[in-house]
């Protein structure tokens, strides 16, 4: 998949295949705002109280009955092995191994009512990451493409920007992928059909590895910064005369290059990936895991004026929320613990800077697991009709459950939310205006809202 900025340093001259693309998908119209209302939500509760947003995505689809909605009184074939226990929020209880997230529930809104009808991961992936339907529904088999709709972090990027070099949208560790889905890679994780430009950058690896740095940092063999500034004016010298075509294919080109050599050389960037900077003991507070350390270089990113940032549950082929078999080991040995050590952490921090004022917290999968357990391996199947999700800050209301499962959480019971309704709600709390539209890379405009603002998510709601 193609990153924000096409690399590497060394060498410049595009691909066949890259100018095809740049060709086929750049635009003078491509995300240019077609439409605004006049308010635009202005007046509705929650609306514009987020300046950025981070979003945790837990690839794999989280247990509901093993996290945030656990059913105590269910039959021990639906309850499984995990106790619930008190929060700081009186009557509201979770998973007794989200030791470090109980204390802080004062600070959060549990959804106990996602749902949707689509149980692959897939395209429920698209749906989750961007607020809309994917162009194949139901589908494993479907693999990304430029007919996507955005991932959320592209569209906030166009009505958000950075300052200092810095990108407006960054995505992490990797692109989530199933390594046993036929389309392999999820769709709605890139700028989709508002071309490659608005790709999130990608930043790639594992940030608590021994010598890890920034992929898209590294210079070749025997570039200097002052050797890259001079290829810079020399490629301006040759771009003004090759712009005077006016080809869309050279322009979009142009304006990679120039991003990438900012990039390279943003001071101010590399100042937020230097992790060495943070003292040992933070560093341990998020855990020495890829996941923490992905969490703690999010909340720099925001710190430092990075508008939206994505962390996604990394896939190792093994170590991921699908828990078909050995649910109850999996997620208390290796999921649950890095997962609440990292938000326990973030959500601290954003508190104790002021920055939770104006911070968007979202933490999801794309859908549950069914609530009988697996007998023959102690799993949990796909279910996409009933699960939970987190949100936290920028005017979402606080130590609050929104909506409710039934008895053994296999539907909800009251206030049903999709995740077409939580990728509207995370629009409409960075300020995008419900009627706002973005125009895609042949110039045709596209609403953003795939679904409703959930105003009982946020304070006076």
């Amino acid at each position: 998949m193609n990153q924000h900025f096409p690399l590497p340093a060394s060498s410049w001259r595009p691909s066949r295949r890259a100018v095809l693309q740049a060709g086929l998908f750049s635009s003078a119209a491509a995300g240019q705002v077609v439409q605004a209302a006049t308010g635009g939500g202005g007046g509705a509760v929650g609306f514009g109280s987020a300046t950025r947003c981070l979003l945790l995505f837990m690839w794999g689809g989280p247990s509901q009955l093993d996290t945030f909605d656990l059913k105590p009184q269910a039959p021990r074939e639906v309850r499984g092995d995990f106790a619930a226990i008190d929060t700081a929020v009186p009557g509201m209880q979770i998973c007794e191994h989200f030791r470090r997230l109980a204390p802080l529930t004062d600070l959060v809104t549990l959804i106990r009512s996602m749902t949707h009808d689509d149980p692959a991961h897939l395209s429920s992936a698209h749906t989750t990451l961007t607020g809309q339907l994917p162009p194949v529904n139901k589908s494993d088999d479907e693999p990304p493409s430029r007919s996507d709709s955005p991932h959320l972090g592209s569209l906030a990027a166009q009505f958000l920007k950075s300052s200092g070099g810095l990108p407006s949208a960054v995505s992490m560790p990797w692109h989530t992928l199933h390594p046993a889905a036929p389309g392999g890679t999820a769709p709605g994780q890139t700028g989709g059909w508002l071309g490659p430009a608005a790709d999130p950058l990608l930043i790639t690896g594992n940030p608590a590895a021994p010598g890890w740095s920034v992929p898209v940092f590294q210079l070749a063999d025997g570039v200097s910064v002052t050797r890259l500034d001079q290829r810079r004016a020399l490629l301006r010298s040759l771009d003004a005369v090759r712009l005077e075509l006016e080809s869309p294919v050279d322009r979009m080109l142009s304006d990679q290059q120039s991003a990438a050599f900012n990039l390279l050389s943003s001071s101010a960037l590399h100042a937020a990936f230097d992790l060495q900077s943070e003292s040992p003991a933070t560093r341990e507070r998020y855990g020495m895991n890829i996941h923490g350390q992905c969490v703690l270089l999010a909340r720099r990113l925001l710190e430092r004026g990075v508008p939206f940032v994505s962390v996604n549950w990394h896939n190792d082929g093994q170590n991921f929320w699908d828990t078909h078999g050995d649910n109850f080991r999996r997620l208390r040995d290796s999921l649950i613990p890095p997962a609440d050590q990292a938000l326990a952490a973030v959500l601290q921090d954003l508190r104790d800077s002021g920055l939770l004022e104006d911070t968007l917290v979202v933490w999801t999968g794309e859908f549950g697991r069914r609530p009988q357990i697996t007998a023959a391996n102690a799993g949990r199947e796909h279910h996409p009709w009933c699960y939970s999700s987190l949100l936290a800050g920028a005017g979402v209301r606080r130590g609050s459950i929104y909506g409710a499962s039934d008895q053994i959480a296999a539907f909800p019971r009251e206030n049903p939310v999709s995740p077409r309704d939580l990728g509207a709600s995370v629009m409409h709390a960075l300020g995008v205006p419900s009627e706002a539209a973005l125009n895609d890379i042949t110039g045709r405009p596209h609403l953003l809202y795939g679904g409703r603002p959930v105003s009982g998510l946020f304070s006076g709601g």
